[in-house]
């Protein structure tokens, strides 16, 4: 092993000492140019001006901040980096601060009434205080029962039409279809619903059925497409190695193809619940409201969470506090129930999932 020269030393040497020292910003640099763009933002909004606006300030003065401090000490291609990580960063936040409200003020207002009686008691005869949303809670519960009756059936056979059968033109334009139902106002499917079954029962007809119809119109594209989506991951050497052993199309598609795919179809079959039962456009015009429990889909009017809040919002009575206090309160029983049903659908999707073999 050769030993380097003075020569070779000295110009390692020089090269060292050449060599440009990258500097960067200290790790606390960005939180204190948040801290100075948050106490310019709270100081302009207590000033007077209206707090999204103070919002949209703090965010740019932060941006601003640490690119031209970051320009000045790294250099400009790291103020570039670190500028698209601000506002990527910055834009998250900015959608997730009306979400972190609305549920901040549906909690803190919907507590008040969460107690026995708003869960056992209905609004019959009920005037000013006291009452619940027990008749809401089982309306609710039967009309998205049936409106998922109806769909889950409808739904799972379309997808496994548009994979496993379907061809050509007539797939195209079912696909197209659905896609547009997928996009269609809830409130047309609650006037396609009432005008059918006005049509058949006459007009000022309401019950729960109409409102599961409409309901369903909105669930059916939800169904077919995740039933489409999950039935397409099913490998073909599945299908393949069922023919082989002379297996009919009907029974590998019942026995193999909907097994493999049934934890997806399940988790789509939750979101879809979870998209509908909060509804309150079509269920206004084909269900109504009651203040009493209708156990019957099939005959008269019922009342619905969505519903109920929105009636007690709007039509407050004197004094108005009670009202709006379960109107507060059912909002805050939807978005539980919302939550949960996403929550089992990835409970659902994470138990029943195909296991990779390893």
């Amino acid at each position: 092993m050769s030993v380097p020269t003075r020569t070779e030393r000295e110009s390692d040497l020089t090269l060292t000492e050449a060599a440009p020292v990258r500097r960067t910003l200290p790790p606390w640099a960005p939180y204190a140019a948040l801290a100075v763009a948050i106490a310019v933002g709270g100081t302009v909004t207590l000033a007077g001006v209206s707090a999204g606006l103070g919002a949209v300030l703090t965010v740019v003065l932060y941006v601003a901040c640490v690119v031209t401090v970051s320009r000045l000490v790294e250099g400009p291609r790291k103020a570039k980096d670190r500028a698209v990580t601000t506002v990527v960063t910055s834009a998250f936040l900015l959608a997730l601060a009306p979400l972190i409200s609305v549920l901040a003020t549906v909690i803190s207002r919907g507590t008040a009434r969460m107690d026995v009686e708003f869960f056992t008691f209905s609004m019959r005869g009920v005037v000013g205080e006291g009452g619940g949303v027990y008749h809401a809670i089982t309306g609710t519960l039967m009309i998205t029962g049936l409106a998922t009756l109806i769909s889950v059936p409808v739904g799972m056979l379309c997808g496994v039409y548009l994979v496993e059968y379907a061809k050509g033109r007539l797939a195209t334009v079912i696909t197209f279809f659905v896609d547009v139902m997928t996009g269609i106002p809830s409130i047309v499917a609650g006037l396609f619903a009432y005008a059918l079954f006005a049509l058949i029962l006459g007009p000022g007809v309401r019950m729960g059925l109409m409102g599961a119809v409409a309901l369903s119109v909105l669930m059916i594209p939800v169904v077919v497409r995740s039933t489409e989506e999950m039935l397409k991951l099913v490998p073909n050497e599945l299908r393949e190695a069922a023919y082989a052993l002379a297996v009919p199309k009907w029974r590998m598609i019942l026995k193999v193809v909907i097994p493999t795919a049934l934890a997806g179809i399940a988790t789509g079959v939750t979101l879809a619940i979870a998209r509908v039962i909060g509804e309150t456009a079509p269920l206004l015009v084909t269900v109504g409201i009651t203040q009493s429990v209708n156990l019957n889909p099939f005959d008269g009017r019922m009342a619905t969470l969505p519903v109920s809040a929105y009636y007690q919002y709007v039509n407050p009575g004197v004094p108005p506090d009670p009202s709006l206090d379960r109107a507060w309160s059912a909002a805050l029983l939807l978005i539980i129930i919302v939550m949960a049903l996403n929550l089992v659908a990835r409970l659902i999707s994470h138990r029943f999932a195909p296991k990779s073999g390893g």
